[in-house]
C-alpha cells in the first residue's frame, strides 16, 4: 500500500489555470486533485475512462458537444461522465475538485 499527501506532489498545469495532482492510481482507477482558477476553460474532449467528480469548493459549468446540455456544480456536488462522452467546462469560481477515473488514465500518471 502507498500513501501520498497533496503537499508532497508537484502539480502539473495541463491547461492554463488548471493544476492537477495525481494522488494514487493503479491500472483500474485513478484519484486526482484539481486546483482550478476562475475563467479557465477545459475545451471539449473525451477519454475512454469514466470520470466521477466531487466539488470541494468553487463552481464549474459543464457542457456536452452541443453546449445545449449545461449544468453547474458547486460545493458538495458530485457528477459522472461515462467513458467516451464528449464534455468541457468553464470555471465560474476558483475551485478545488477531486476526480476519479476508471480505468486509470496513462497520460495522468506521474511516477
Amino acid at each position: 500500500m502507498k500513501i501520498k499527501n497533496k503537499k508532497n506532489i508537484t502539480p502539473v498545469e495541463q491547461v492554463k489555470g488548471i493544476l492537477r495532482r495525481t494522488m494514487c492510481y493503479n491500472k483500474d482507477a485513478m484519484l486526482c486533485h484539481f486546483d482550478m482558477r476562475k475563467g479557465s476553460v477545459i475545451e471539449l474532449h473525451s477519454h475512454p475512462a469514466a470520470q466521477i467528480g466531487y466539488v470541494i469548493k468553487g463552481k464549474l459549468e459543464f457542457w456536452d458537444t452541443t453546449k445545449d446540455n449545461k449544468f453547474v456544480v458547486g460545493p458538495g456536488d458530485s457528477y459522472i461522465f461515462p467513458g467516451t462522452v464528449v464534455h468541457g467546462a468553464r470555471l465560474l469560481e476558483d475551485s478545488d475538485v477531486i476526480e476519479c477515473f476508471a480505468p486509470s488514465r496513462k497520460e495522468y500518471e506521474n511516477e
